[in-house]
């Protein structure tokens, strides 16, 4: 029988594999797939296709060492608890503080996005106001209960997936075998650019991990939910690209910062540039309340070791979710909305989630041989990638996300002083 205090700050085990695909891919499908692909595009020519396939390589094993180690300890927190469980207590602290950093900082990039893109289809009031309205309506959602939070989710991710699906089949008919010529002008450097780059467009698979103490079924939930997510995500990501690469060529999407909007605009099939739009505005959407998601049960699981304060470990009675930690997630991102996007931390925040992915995959090589459902094939290729890919950021990056990460252990040291007495 659980004793109060653990009842107390218990969270409700109800998402279902609908659920957890659905917050899988809410937070996968946004920024990347419809802004980084006209960068990547710009690095490596029609060639960022495979470029896409090796980052979807990279994030499916990534996905599994998560998955695989979700199933034996399904707690918030994700790779946070991992670290702490397997490897040691600063380990564990340097995945929760980088998740928190990384994601914080892209939700409120998520929220401009979403203003800028929902004011082009209703234009009632400025792009910062509905940025911030739907930061307070996302945050409102989440405080009534995962389950709702999912419903909504679900919801949103229809739609995206239905923008994205009209797009591929209007455009698959005016797709041009010239736009595919040079194939990789920029040679295997400049795909191995843009997989760093779109590595990003994959990364919210873990906020499966991260809500599991929320998951029915958690062992055989997670792993099923991380695979169809990341294939899902992979088969979709390259029909897109193929389309667009085809309809327009990489030297027009790299010149834009919205390409799918360019490759809508080139094609004549009905409502398709608005429906475009919508998706965009959705996508955007499906990410931010993923975020909210896995921020607040990050800062749970946080404030349940004092590495946060101890006030975020608590339940809503009614609703059993970290009321607290959405709170603050959402008073956050309105101030980073609100100030713009901080150019200074959102490049670090790339240093900081490969790191974060490297710590998921040393965990999942400590785990026991009995543990382990994939082998140790995949942690080792998924920490070879995440590695490959941050010693090949630019130096200011890196010095960037080491300082982030210092500054978050001196946080952490005042916290244990005033809280472990």
């Amino acid at each position: 029988m659980k004793d109060s205090k653990e009842t107390e700050t218990a969270l409700l085990r109800v998402l279902t594999l609908k659920d957890a695909v659905g917050v899988g891919l809410g937070a996968i499908i946004g920024a990347g797939i419809f802004v980084v692909t006209g960068v990547a595009a710009g690095v490596a020519g029609p060639a960022f296709i495979l470029g896409l396939i090796v980052a979807g390589l990279i994030a499916a094993f990534n996905g599994l060492s998560s998955a695989q180690l979700a199933a034996v300890y399904p707690h918030s927190g994700g790779t946070y608890e991992y670290g702490y469980r397997l490897l040691s207590p600063a380990f564990g602290f340097s995945a929760g503080w980088m998740f928190l950093i990384s994601k914080l900082s892209a939700a409120g990039v998520v929220a401009i996005g979403f203003g800028s893109y929902f004011y082009q289809l209703v234009p009632v009031a400025s792009p910062l106001a509905i940025s911030l309205v739907a930061v307070v309506l996302l945050t409102t959602a989440n405080y009534f209960g995962i389950k709702k939070a999912g419903m909504l989710n679900l919801v949103i991710v229809l739609f995206t997936l239905v923008s994205l699906l009209y797009l591929v089949f209007s455009g698959a008919p005016a797709v041009r075998g010239e736009n595919f010529q040079p194939f990789a002008p920029f040679g295997i450097a400049g795909i191995a650019e843009s997989a760093a780059l779109l590595f990003f467009a994959f990364t919210g698979y873990a906020r499966i991990a991260t809500l599991a103490e929320e998951v029915i079924e958690p062992e055989k939930t997670i792993p099923r939910a991380v695979i169809i997510t990341i294939v899902t995500a992979i088969v979709l990501y390259a029909a897109v690209a193929a389309v667009a690469i085809g309809v327009i060529g990489t030297s027009r999407m790299a010149g834009s910062t919205s390409p799918l909007q360019v490759v809508a605009e080139a094609l004549a099939t009905p409502g398709i540039e608005t429906i475009v739009t919508l998706g965009a505005s959705t996508a955007m959407l499906g990410v931010l309340l993923s975020q909210i998601l896995g921020i607040s049960r990050m800062m749970l699981a946080m404030g349940r070791r004092n590495d946060l304060p101890p006030v975020f470990q608590r339940v809503h009675k009614s609703y059993r979710v970290p009321h607290l930690g959405i709170f603050l997630t959402g008073l956050i991102i309105l101030a980073l909305t609100l100030a713009g996007s901080f150019e200074f931390i959102v490049r670090a925040a790339t240093f900081t989630i490969l790191l974060y992915y490297s710590i998921t995959n040393m965990a999942a090589l400590k785990q026991p041989r009995s543990e382990q459902i994939y082998g140790r094939a995949i942690p080792v290729l998924g920490l070879a990638g995440c590695l490959a890919m941050s010693v090949s950021l630019p130096m200011h990056v890196i010095l960037s996300g080491v300082g982030l990460l210092l500054a978050g252990f001196g946080i952490r040291l005042l916290f244990h002083r005033i809280y472990d007495r």
